[in-house]
């Protein structure tokens, strides 16, 4: 059974792996980056190779979601996988059904500050990444060949929607804000903590806790970035530069950027999910 670790991109995800894969694999709780690969991303070609070769079309790609997970889990074991997918019926076509998904550790992020790293990440001007998060949108497919989503399509729907069908669609959810995640470590770990052990089971003990927080914070990971230890960085094409992957982190605050007209768009776009999460 699959236990999702489910974003919409550059919220936080690879952050929330470096965590639970340190809680759950390590004894004394410290990151290594090569523990992020006991947590791969879904959907990638790898998996998907045995039902079919073309990875960029979304109508090809939905038939063997199930199928493909199935697959994942004939062994019966839970295992974590990182995802941007929408969770989304296309046509008769389910992402993720409930005898394949244990749960969903859901990680969100403000809009608003996801404007500064969507333009970062990919080469996008503000304008750009506003409607980037507003309008659906396929990544891995040919409109998106800067996309760094993996080798299969992804469709992630618009910010809100991917919030609203993750929710909606998992029997087991855990939401994680990634504001929480910066600025109360502690309460947020210890909240990974008790969903976790009614699912898995793992060793916990202060020293540990103290440990994963050190050596998964953003600062702490950046640094291993600039050391070239992360490997998960990218380069645009656009720019022709490489993106460091750990841009800003705390500092990405988007009252010192955005405009006022991207803000208020952002705001009455998504309302109601950010009235629900707080946001404003």
């Amino acid at each position: 059974m699959i236990i999702w670790l489910a974003s919409y991109p550059k919220s936080g995800n690879t952050w929330l792996r470096s965590i639970i894969s340190s809680l759950l694999y390590t004894d004394n709780g410290e990151f290594e980056v090569d523990l992020l690969k006991k947590i791969p991303q879904f959907p990638v070609e790898r998996d998907f190779r045995q039902f079919t070769n073309n990875f960029t079309d979304i109508n090809e790609i939905k038939k063997y979601w199930i199928p493909v997970q199935d697959k994942i889990n004939l062994d019966g074991k839970i295992k974590f996988l990182k995802t941007h997918q929408l969770n989304v019926k296309l046509n008769e076509f389910n992402f993720t059904n409930q005898e394949n998904s244990q749960a969903t550790i859901y990680i969100v992020r403000d809009p608003r500050n996801l404007v500064n790293s969507i333009s970062n990440h990919f080469g996008k001007t503000h304008e750009e990444s506003k409607d980037f998060l507003m309008s659906p949108r396929l990544l891995g497919s040919k409109r998106e060949k800067n996309s760094n989503s993996g080798h299969v399509v992804t469709f992630l729907g618009n910010w809100g929607e991917h919030f609203r069908f993750w929710k909606a669609g998992s029997k087991n959810f855990l939401l994680i804000r990634y504001e929480d995640l910066i600025n109360k470590p502690k309460i947020e770990l210890e909240k990974l903590i008790i969903f976790l052990k009614t699912h898995v089971s793992f060793n916990i003990n202060e020293q540990k806790k103290q440990n994963i927080i050190k050596t998964t914070s953003f600062d702490s990971l950046k640094k291993m970035e600039n050391n070239g230890i992360f490997k998960e960085s990218v380069f645009n094409f656009k720019t022709n530069k490489k993106v460091n992957f750990f841009n800003q982190g705390p500092n990405n605050i988007w009252e010192k950027f955005l405009d006022k007209k991207i803000k208020e768009e952002l705001e009455i776009k998504f309302k109601n999910e950010m009235k629900e999460l707080n946001y404003i």
